[in-house]
């Protein structure tokens, strides 16, 4: 399996000057080959990279970058050119690439060859063809079977330099049983992020108080003169303010996120099309802020890396569906309660759907489906698979675990296992 393993660099300010020319050096040869594949035809990454041995004939300062580096950028003018054509070929309106200005292109990638890591009196540090060591936070280590494959030094708009170190494991993990125990269906939303089977709904992340702090730094930023120092300046403080959004909106996803994959054998899942609800009318900016998309992506390699069953399956009709008998009743949005008409089961809208996912993705995966004879005093069967809700039929009398609200902060503060406290205390009550 590949994975990513991010460090925050600490250069001195000499190799941070390094680090920004190379970076600036790589980005006039993206431009300079862009310039080639607009006036020549028939060529390919392959042709274009046998070229950069004579580039340096006449170009010098090219011999102060690593080989690979350099093989690197024009790989991702092509991969840039790929990504275009197969979004035109899928009914896309696409321009062409574009030059890159300064700011604009901020990361340079070592493959293969050109980096080590050393540990320098007691110290990890990142050593790095054409530029040194450079001291590194490494503040968790590799997997003892990883081989670290890529190495992308990258500058992001705050100013601070991280290394993104690209690792190979030899084997896949085992997954776990073909008859999971603990199975899951999860449910996502905008004030109950999750809403799972267990009857644990986690609240959504409070970020009202780093907006307002956004929104400030922006409208001082607005005031200043395009390109000015003290723009630069506070240009610097807004980028910072998103950095503050953006990291603790990923720490939030990265503990929920494991929490699942690490405690639960099976995690069904809807398969949302996240870029397409945001772009719909109405509520966007809370659609946008709740990052379904990269909560199931996270999820979604976390259950891989763990040897969790993972299954996304069909959204449609989820909250519509009753859980116990399977009629499909029309609800707005505004009504946060189930009451079936025809059997009279009643449950929150967001546990009903939640119980409908599990129910789909223990028959899409393991070829389970509904039962009219199965108990409903028993969750789990003969061979020990914990059934969905669907498949009990059961009337108004069987109720959904009662919810366990979880607080965001909790999540936050303390880490995915208040999650495993919280759900302990409340099976053992």
């Amino acid at each position: 399996m590949n994975y990513n393993y991010r460090y925050r660099l600490r250069p001195s300010d000499a190799l941070e000057e390094q680090l920004a020319w190379t970076v600036d050096t790589c980005r006039q040869v993206y431009n300079h080959f862009l310039h080639r594949l607009n006036r020549t035809s028939d060529t390919s990454a392959y042709s274009e990279q046998k070229l950069l041995p004579s580039l340096k004939k006449w170009w010098s300062e090219l011999k102060q970058v690593h080989s690979k580096v350099l093989q690197k950028v024009v790989q991702r003018l092509y991969d840039n050119l790929s990504t275009l054509r197969g979004r035109k070929e899928n009914g896309y309106r696409v321009g062409t690439l574009k030059r890159k200005a300064p700011g604009e292109y901020r990361s340079f990638t070592y493959s293969q060859s050109g980096f080590k890591l050393k540990n320098t009196s007691g110290r990890t540090r990142l050593w790095l063809s054409k530029l040194g060591e450079i001291p590194l936070t490494f503040h968790r280590n590799l997997p003892d079977d990883a081989e670290v494959k890529t190495v992308t030094v990258k500058q992001e708009p705050t100013g601070k330099w991280y290394a993104i170190l690209g690792v190979e494991t030899p084997d896949d993990p085992p997954e776990k049983p073909e008859n999971p125990e603990r199975c899951v269906g999860i449910d996502v939303g905008i004030l109950k992020y999750t809403h799972d089977t267990d009857g644990t709904a986690v609240e959504s992340l409070d970020l009202s108080d780093e907006r307002e702090r956004l929104e400030r730094a922006q409208r001082d930023l607005s005031r200043k003169e395009h390109g000015s120092n003290n723009w630069e300046k506070q240009r610097r403080v807004v980028a910072e303010r998103h950095a503050v959004l953006k990291n603790k909106r990923r720490d939030f996803l990265h503990k929920l996120s494991n929490y699942y994959a690490r405690e639960c054998d099976l995690v069904a899942v809807e398969d949302l099309d996240a870029k397409g609800l945001v772009e719909l009318p109405g509520n966007s900016r809370n659609r946008a802020g709740a990052a379904w998309g990269t909560f199931l992506r996270m999820l979604e390699y976390k259950c891989k890396q763990e040897g969790t069953h993972f299954v996304a399956v069909e959204p449609a009709g989820t909250t519509k569906e009753c859980a116990s008998c399977g009629v499909s009743t029309e609800k707005p949005l505004w009504v946060r309660e189930h009451s079936c008409p025809s059997c009279g089961f009643e449950a929150d809208r967001d546990a009903n759907a939640a119980w409908n996912i599990l129910s789909r993705g223990v028959k899409e995966r393991l070829g389970a489906g509904r039962s009219e004879s199965t108990s409903s005093e028993s969750l789990c069967d003969s061979d020990g698979l914990r059934k969905s809700h669907s498949d009990f039929r059961t009337p108004v009398e069987t109720a959904f675990p009662v919810d366990t609200p979880v607080s965001a902060k909790r999540v936050v503060e303390t880490g995915s296992p208040a999650l495993k406290e919280r759900t302990a205390s409340a099976v053992s009550e």
